[in-house]
């Protein structure tokens, strides 16, 4: 697992320096429980399921529930009305809790902080982990959508990424979900060792038939320090080239959007309407607190993260601490880079840095990795060839 960034450190309460959040914000909760950790993973999971109290899947409610209350007495919220915008359940596979427990979590946050009408609520679920009572029950119990990690249609892919999935469950969570009356994502990961192009074409194919209002596709990342970051290492298994990936990309975005998926963030595309709302706020910088071990969060210009493990987690909050491990204070210059980092992503673009001068824009166009006719208008939107070049994109923005 990648280890935390440096920072300052957090006063034990929590406080922040600018702590208002009256114009809303949004929360996400991670859940670092999984039956199996996929050799590819690098987030913050974990298959030990008990390692102590108020850090095992029976108990863990309770340990947010802590942290819902710290982050009650943090925050300055509306009097007038809810407050929290939109709520994402991520993991981990936050579907290890059951049904009960992660409405539970949910009604706590609306119970602290009031949900706004029409709020978006998503959990990502492994297709295995649920079932029609589980997602019918998530549906009662206000949750508006789900996320399943669907990541290919094809037998060998699924193995060499550890998922535990078999061919059917994911059009039987599908059915279920839509019969519950939640939206639906799909995530696929492309670049799998082994995996051909008509591999690839046969998942992008299965996912729309299974016609969700929303698809993720992103390209297969190794870590180092993962297990499959080992196997390429000893040579037992080889990564595609950044070329076939870049094709891979490519065709995903030309069926995708033929299909009506409209791109609108560099891996994301969906039915009009269906954007994912919770993270639109991250690549919108807006205000978020994460809940959970190793969770980030940012609030008006400070960013600050807990604890990885969930035993150190749970005791912080058990001995009335906060489990931020640290901080940092984004300066205008940061801000300013993480603005043209997150919103170049975007299909809306950002509009021309005030300090970017002299040929850069034009150098943009005749490379053709912006659109010509939008920066004529003062905006910077990317092409196709620019959202697989995106990070060329940046370094040329960054004041």
């Amino acid at each position: 697992m990648a280890d935390l960034p440096d920072g300052v450190p957090v006063p034990a309460d929590g406080s922040l320096p600018q702590p208002d959040v009256t114009g809303g914000f949004s929360a996400y909760v991670h859940i670092p429980f999984c039956a199996v950790r996929c050799g590819y993973c690098d987030f913050n999971t974990y298959t030990n399921l008990d390692f102590g109290p108020g850090a095992g899947v029976a108990d863990f409610p309770e340990s947010l529930s802590r942290e819902i209350e710290l982050s009650r007495h943090v925050l300055v919220t509306a009097d007038n009305g809810p407050t929290l915008a939109n709520v994402f359940f991520g993991g981990g596979t936050p579907t290890m809790l059951d049904s009960a427990q992660l409405v539970a979590v949910l009604r706590n946050l609306d119970q602290t902080f009031g949900l706004r009408p029409h709020a978006e609520i998503t959990t990502e679920a492994n297709p295995e982990s649920v079932t029609r009572e589980s997602l019918h029950e998530l549906a009662r119990g206000g949750f508006t959508r789900v996320s399943f990690g669907m990541q290919s249609a094809v037998p060998h892919v699924l193995s060499v990424l550890d998922r535990q999935h078999t061919p059917g469950q994911v059009e039987k969570a599908m059915a279920w979900a839509r019969e519950a009356g939640l939206d639906t994502s799909l995530d696929l990961i492309y670049g799998a060792p082994g995996e051909s192009d008509a591999d690839w074409e046969a998942s992008l194919q299965a996912a729309l038939a299974l016609e969700p209002d929303h698809i993720s596709a992103y390209a297969l990342t190794v870590e180092p320090n993962t297990r499959m970051g080992g196997q390429v290492r000893r040579g037992e298994i080889s990564l595609p080239d950044p070329d076939t990936q870049a094709d891979r990309y490519e065709r995903a975005a030309e069926v995708l959007e033929d299909a009506g998926y409209g791109w609108y963030e560099i891996s994301n595309w969906s039915k009009p309407g269906h954007q994912c709302r919770h993270n639109m706020a991250y690549w919108q910088d807006a205000n978020w607190w994460g809940y959970g071990p190793g969770a980030h969060s940012h609030i008006n210009g400070t960013r600050f993260w807990n604890v990885k493990h969930p035993l150190a987690y749970a005791q912080a909050l058990q001995a009335g601490r906060t489990p931020a491990a640290a901080r940092e204070l984004l300066s205008p210059t940061e801000k300013a880079e993480e603005h043209v980092m997150l919103g170049i992503r975007l299909r809306s673009g950002i509009e021309v840095p005030e300090w970017v001068k002299g040929s850069v824009v034009p150098q943009l166009i005749a490379d053709e990795l912006v659109d010509p006719s939008a920066a004529l208008r003062g905006r910077l939107e990317l092409t196709l060839k620019g959202r697989l070049l995106a990070d060329t994109v940046t370094r040329v923005l960054m004041p």
